[in-house]
């Protein structure tokens, strides 16, 4: 299974780093990111493969968010199951 993690805020040193970081403490693997900044504002997502997740994804989840908070950035998580059911017609 995978997730969607999306990031947006202000732009600073570390961002990637820090959720790719988060992600790795919990064998979340990275598949694919993009990432944009507009002016000062940093945006991205990313695709993680959560096979592996050694915690309840509810738990890492609202560890991302909370994250994003602590770092005045907006993080949400999203499983895939959710996504696919959101953009089913």
């Amino acid at each position: 299974m995978r997730a969607v993690i999306t990031v947006v805020g202000k732009d600073t040193v570390g961002i990637l780093a820090k959720v790719s970081t988060k992600c790795s403490e919990h064998k979340a693997n990275v598949a694919e990111v993009t990432q944009s900044v507009l002016q000062d504002l940093f945006a991205m997502i990313m695709i993680v493969d959560i096979d592996q997740l050694n915690i309840p994804f509810t738990d890492f989840s609202e560890q991302l968010s909370k994250m994003g908070e602590d770092m005045n950035l907006k993080i949400h998580t999203m499983h895939e199951d959710i996504f696919d059911a959101m953009h089913t017609i």
